[in-house]
Parts: C-alpha cells; structure tokens; sequence
C-alpha cells in the first residue's frame, strides 16, 4: 500500500487526525484565543528585535512587514490543514499524511529537538534577568526552579496550561497595546514631556544597505517562531475547527498590529543607532527615552513573561508532538503513556532534555552548545517548507474526499503557496550568503537530512513487517 495512505488504514495506530482524541479536552475557547493572541508576542518580539534594528535600522520595518506576510501565507495553510484534519502532531501529523511517514517523522523530531532547546534558552534569559534584580543569586537555581514549576504545571491536566498561558498572554497583550498607544501618542507630540519628533530619525532609512536590511529579515523570520502552537493546542480544546479557524482569520491584524506596528513606534522615536536599543531591547530603551517613571522597568517584568510563557508553551507544544509521533508509530512507545489525559512521559523527557542544553551551557559553552544552537538555527524554515508542501498535496485530496472540512481555505490557492515556497527558498538563499547563519542552514539541513533517512528506513521496516 502506498505510505501516503498509512495513517488512515493502519490498524495498529490512530490515524493523525484521531489521536488527539485519546487527550483531554480541557482547554476552553478563551484559552485557546489568547494562546493565539499571545503567541504572536513571543520573546523573540521583545529580546532579538534590537539586534535586528541595529542592522537594519528603520528599515526593520520593511523587513518584519516582509517575513510578516511569509508567516501569514504559512499560518493560513497550517490554519486549513488543521481545521480539516485536528491533531496534536500539526504540521507532522499532515506531513505524515500527505507526503509519507519519513517526512511526518523528520518535521516532527527537528521540531521537537527546536522546542526542547528553546525551553533551555528562555530559562536561561529569565534567569539572567532575575539576576540582575537579586544579584549574586546563581543562575542554575533560577533556571532549575522555573524548569520545576512548568513542568509540573505540564503533569498536571491541561487547563492548568492554558490558565497559566491565559494570564501570561494577558499581560503581554496588555504590555503592548498600552506601549503601542504611549507610542502614538509621543509620535503625535501629545504626551506630556515629549515633542513630536517627526521624520527626523528615519531619514537614515538603509544606513547598511541592503546587507542591513537582509541581516534584519533574517533576524524578523525567526522572531515570529511560536505561532504553531495554537495548532497543536487545539487538538486539546472543546472545539477544535473553530478555534484553530478563528485564531487563524485574525493572524494578519496581530501581526500587523504588534510587530510591524511596534517596530514602526520605536525606529520613528529613537535614533536605531542608540546602543540601548540592543544592550536593553527596543522597548524598554524606547519607554526610557520617552521619560516615563519606572516603565522601562516595568517592561524588563514583561519580558521576563515573555520569556517564562515561552518556557512554558514549549514544553507543552514538545510533549504533544512527540506523544503524537509515538502514537504514529515513530518514537519509544514510553513517550505515549497518559496520566488524566495528559502525556506525562513526554513531558518529562522534554523537560529532561531542555535541562541538559541548559547544562552544557555551562558545561561546553564553546563547543557542543554552539553546535546545538547552529543544529536548530533554520528548523523553523524546515517546518514551513514540510507545511507548504504538504498543503499542496492535500488540499486537492480535500476537495475531492471531504470538501466540508475546508473550513479554512487558502488564498488564492495555488498561486500563493507557490509565492509562499518561493519567499522561503529565498531565505535560504540569503542564508547561505551570510557567514552569521550560514552554519545554522548547513547544520540544521544536515540534521534534517539524517532525520528524513531514519524515518525513511523505519518506514521501509515497517513496511515489510506489514
């Protein structure tokens, strides 16, 4: 039998768009509408936006606005996927599906070893800034003690994740929306103590030329990484069409409003070349430039959220697509084990291997970790590409064996996933001229490459055992 047709005939698992069903459902609709509102605020927002202004200059906003509507093209075909066909495995689940069971199994371990990763890093961001409040407190325990908390709220059933993630992405949207309307405000020179500054510090536009400007697309692709968990969320929700649909439609407001919008308020208020902007991050130097009492310190608390919600969601978004790779037959059949409905196993494993990158920080900080990090510097890329191809492929199936379940469409399908494929292989490119990133497009190709040739000969096992 043809593997494409695996998932929906095999006897032995649950097809990708039936396993999360063994899950609880105990994610509400207002959880899972501000895990997608809260997920377009990630710590990449807030901590990697200054160096990409100090390359780019204004022009950071050309180039968020670029990779913006690259996103929203590669949320809108996760969003029709996902409505048709919901499952805790997103985009490996429907790579599963549409292309065969190496390639559901490469996009879904890189994923996994990304967001494993990530969880060391946010941990160590939080806790270098809890270290700057309470000085001389060592950085481990921080870590260790916020690496406790988000995995045992994860053990615990999953509202307790969405509640946390609920509150977290309150505060961020709230952060940004009051920093947004201060910043209209002082742009307008209606803000006490301020004077309205005009075009002054964007006469500058390219003050790097297009090497700036590249530098800084390179540096905006990354930041909006974070946006497919909403997707792997709604496989746990109440309603999963309508969620995964309406955090989707309401994508290009979002990233519209709080990044292209929020790189526009701080390069037309502060000179780019303002050190703070890289040393503090564009919004707390923006907020100290304005004068106001206490805000650029307030705004340190909203990154240390940021970056705590990202700890978070990356355990979950972790532990999810391995119980789903598992579930399909890809992984140790361990990972699978529930608890309440919750995949404890998983969680811990993630967890477990999110702290190990958080020791070799320590431990080989000039060898294995850079390795890590150059390992997972393009996976978000992968996955995008796994995601357009795969939307190619299924949605002509859709059509023609279940055209209800087109709840979302593509637009302008297929010229758009075309254009969308064409953005990517163009990043690529632009990768592969930077010296900065290219052993990041090498090294995550390269393991790529070597997931794609296990699942591959896992596959051809399986085949001759069926």
């Amino acid at each position: 039998m043809p593997s494409s047709t695996r998932p929906e005939t095999s006897p032995t698992q649950a097809p990708p768009h039936q396993e999360g069903a063994r899950l609880s459902h105990g994610l509400k609709q207002r959880h899972l509408s501000m895990i997608a509102l809260g997920g377009v605020i990630g710590a990449g927002l807030f901590v990697g936006s200054g160096q990409g202004i100090a390359a780019a200059g204004p022009s950071i906003v050309v180039a968020y606005a670029l990779s913006g509507l690259l996103v929203m093209l590669v949320m809108r075909m996760l969003g029709e996927m996902s409505a048709a066909y919901p499952s805790s495995g997103s985009f490996s689940a429907h790579a599963e599906r549409a292309i065969g069971p190496w390639a559901g199994f490469a996009a879904g371990w890189s994923f996994w070893v990304l967001l494993c990763t990530a969880v060391g890093l946010e941990g160590i961001g939080a806790a270098t800034i809890v270290q700057g409040w309470l000085p001389g407190t060592p950085q481990w325990m921080w870590v260790a003690l916020f690496m406790v908390v988000f995995c045992g709220t994860n053990l615990a059933a999953v509202k307790n994740f969405g509640e946390f993630e609920f509150w977290f992405a309150a505060l961020k949207v709230g952060a940004i929306s009051l920093f947004l309307v201060l910043g209209v405000l002082a742009i307008a020179g209606v803000l006490p103590g301020t004077d309205a500054p005009g075009t002054a510090n964007l006469t500058d536009f390219l003050p790097h030329g297009s090497q700036g400007l590249v530098v800084g697309l390179l540096a905006s692709v990354f930041a909006y990484g974070g946006l497919e968990t909403v997707t792997i969320a709604a496989a746990e929700s109440q309603d999963p069409v309508r969620g995964v649909a309406n955090a989707v439609r309401t994508a290009m407001w979002r990233i519209a409003l709080f990044y292209v919008g929020s790189m526009a308020v701080v390069v037309t208020l502060v000179p780019w070349h303002t050190k703070e902007v890289a040393e503090k991050g564009p919004y707390v130097a923006t907020l100290d430039h304005l004068g106001i009492p206490g805000a650029g310190r307030l705004m340190n608390v909203v990154v240390f959220v940021a970056l705590l919600s990202a700890m978070n969601a990356n355990i979950y978004g972790s532990s999810r697509i391995a119980y789903s790779l598992v579930r399909r037959g890809q992984g140790p059949r361990g990972l699978a084990k529930l608890s309440g409905g919750v995949p404890r196993i998983a969680v811990l494993t993630s967890c477990f291997f999110g702290f190990v990158c958080v020791l070799l920080s320590y431990w080989r900080p000039d060898d294995v970790f850079p390795w890590l990090l150059n390992m997972i510097g393009a996976v978000i890329l992968v996955v995008w590409i796994f995601i357009a191809v795969s939307q190619l492929l299924l949605r002509r199936r859709i059509e023609r064996e279940a055209p209800e379940k087109l709840v979302v469409r593509m637009w302008a399908f297929p010229w758009l996933t075309w254009v969308a494929l064409a953005g990517m292989a163009a990043v690529f490119v632009l990768m592969a001229r930077e010296p900065g990133t290219r052993v990041q497009l090498y090294s995550s190709g390269g393991m790529t490459l070597v997931l794609a040739a296990v699942g591959y000969a896992w596959q051809r096992l399986r085949a001759r055992q069926d």
